[in-house]
């Protein structure tokens, strides 16, 4: 979806949020919300609502909401995903190479969250019979709902002050932390967003019979979405973040099925709960974040936080035993006993802010903005295109997984449905091998002091699945046939201490390959064709 787009349904950011008419017919105060007032019966004083939009129906308006969510949750955890990355490297001090180890881990594991957010959302979709939107924004822009403008970009405290305001309770204050992170996010956007106030919306909504009507939610599409089972593995119980000992407990990754307004009511508050928490005993996004800020604070500017200040940025409904109980321990016995390590210093690596590959052979690079970097390396280049490829072969792998019923839908390894949901794994931990090459090469082949480039996540030009399933088949082998090539050219430019995983990653996709011309020929399922 992109920003015009946004911006024709909703208006400027600061236009009220549209309402439409009701299922059974237009409400009784039609003619005064067409002039964007609500006129009580007998009342002269006409109070402020949000003005009609008579283009929706309520059903196509919770799939617009929950399109708008589905990004949300993809452009932040594609953002996490970078900014995770970037963390380490020689820069970092030996005394502070744990913490920053674990602020890496539990920040890939919040990623991971939103990736289960974004499966979840669109098991919701499916459940009301809307179309799947694995999309996203992909340049620097504005709009209603959207957290701020997409930024890939190394971890800083101020890129960590976006991601703890973006999670942050609806009015929260904060105190005198609050003010300091409201003011290194308004110093980079000028109207930032909660993510919440968008589940806000969309709840009540979803909830109310009278507007989304019983007959919009469909059981039967339940064999056809993702579950926890299935695609959560691994996550239960959480043991991300352990190498300094905290935290010792994470959250699961929410996958949840859906039948019913009950389960779809349910699954969008546990994924509003995970991100900005203000009880329980698990820490939502919005605590963990903000407890990495505090220590980063502290190792990278000495800036110590009282106890105090700490109390003050209590969120009004969270118990005050459990805030308290929240604060991370001081590293001042840290900084004493590391003297040196009191010198400037960078918890992530100097990487590229937006990093891209241009189809272009012509195009040098000289329109782009200073928010956007070409990766003009030779060798970097063809990670980041075979970056690219993989990344598409992630999604196009889980569009795929909601599109198989019947035999095709059938559990097990060595059938198309085991092949998509293996293969979508495999693309996650491709994604993560290739990141990691990238946040350690160089971005410019003229320049070495330009730094590394790092992942550049592009969004393909198509994420819409062709007609027909052996199509949808053909068109994985086209992606392997694309990333072959590229495999194939780094084979030449890459170190040999690169081939290992270059001759790992071609023997899986002869695998899979062979697997698909297979499941093609109908030796496995011969109801595919």
């Amino acid at each position: 979806m992109r920003a015009a787009q946004i911006r024709r349904h909703l208006g400027a950011p600061s236009t009220p949020l549209p309402r439409t008419g009701t299922e059974q017919g237009l409400p009784s105060t039609t003619p005064q919300l067409l002039r964007g007032k609500v006129a009580p019966a007998g009342a002269f004083e006409a109070a402020e609502s949000p003005p009609l939009n008579l283009e929706f129906s309520p059903r196509d308006y919770i799939t617009y909401l929950l399109s708008v969510d589905a990004e949300i949750e993809h452009c932040l955890m594609v953002q996490y995903l970078y900014a995770a990355y970037s963390l380490g490297g020689p820069q970092v001090p030996e005394a502070f190479r744990d913490s920053v180890r674990t602020w890496q881990q539990v920040i890939l594991g919040i990623a991971k969250e939103e990736m289960g957010h974004l499966i979840s959302v669109q098991n919701s979709l499916r459940l009301i019979g809307s179309p799947l939107h694995m999309e996203r924004e992909d340049e620097p822009w504005d709009s209603p709902f959207y957290p701020f403008p997409f930024t890939l970009e190394p971890l800083t405290l101020d890129s960590l002050a976006k991601y703890v305001y973006a999670e942050s309770p609806v009015n929260w204050d904060g105190g005198a932390l609050g003010d300091e992170i409201r003011q290194r996010v308004h110093a980079q956007t000028d109207n930032p967003h909660q993510v919440a106030a968008l589940f806000e919306t969309l709840i009540p909504l979803v909830a109310d019979p009278d507007y989304l009507p019983d007959a919009a939610f469909d059981a039967s599409t339940l064999p056809a979405q993702a579950d926890f089972d299935e695609w959560g593995r691994g996550y239960q119980g959480g043991h991300r973040g352990r190498p300094s000992g905290e935290p010792t407990q994470t959250p699961d990754v929410l996958v949840v099925p859906q039948t019913c307004r009950d389960d779809m009511v349910a699954a969008l508050r546990a994924i509003a709960q995970q991100g900005e928490a203000t009880s329980g005993t698990t820490a939502s996004h919005f605590v963990r974040f903000l407890r990495i800020y505090v220590e980063m604070r502290e190792l990278v500017e000495h800036t110590p936080l009282a106890a105090e200040h700490w109390n003050d940025a209590r969120p009004p409904d969270f118990a005050a035993p459990q805030w308290q109980a929240l604060q991370p321990g001081s590293k001042a016995a840290l900084l004493s006993a590391a003297p040196t390590a009191r010198a400037a210093w960078a918890p992530a690596r100097q990487v590229a802010i937006n990093p891209y590959v241009s189809l272009n052979p012509e195009d040098e690079g000289g329109d782009e903005s200073a928010t956007t970097t070409r990766i003009t390396h030779p060798e970097s280049a063809l990670w980041a295109t075979l970056h690219n490829i993989r990344y598409r072969m992630l999604l196009n792998y889980l569009i795929h997984s909601f599109t198989l019923y019947g035999g095709l839908n059938a559990a097990g390894a060595i059938n198309p449905r085991g092949a998509i949901v293996n293969a979508t794994f495999g693309e996650m931990y491709n994604l993560r091998a290739v990141s990691e090459i990238l946040m350690q090469s160089p971005v410019s082949a003229e320049n070495p002091a330009a730094g590394f480039a790092g992942p550049p996540f592009q969004v393909p030009y198509t994420l819409n699945s062709p007609f027909g399933e052996a199509n949808k088949w053909r068109g994985h082998l086209d992606l392997l046939t694309a990333s072959a090539s590229v495999v194939e050219a780094l084979y030449l430019l890459a170190p040999a201490s690169r081939h290992p995983y270059l001759a790992s990653l071609r023997e899986a996709d002869r695998t899979m390959r062979e697997l698909i011309l297979r499941i093609l020929s109908g030796s496995i399922d011969t109801a595919l064709l």
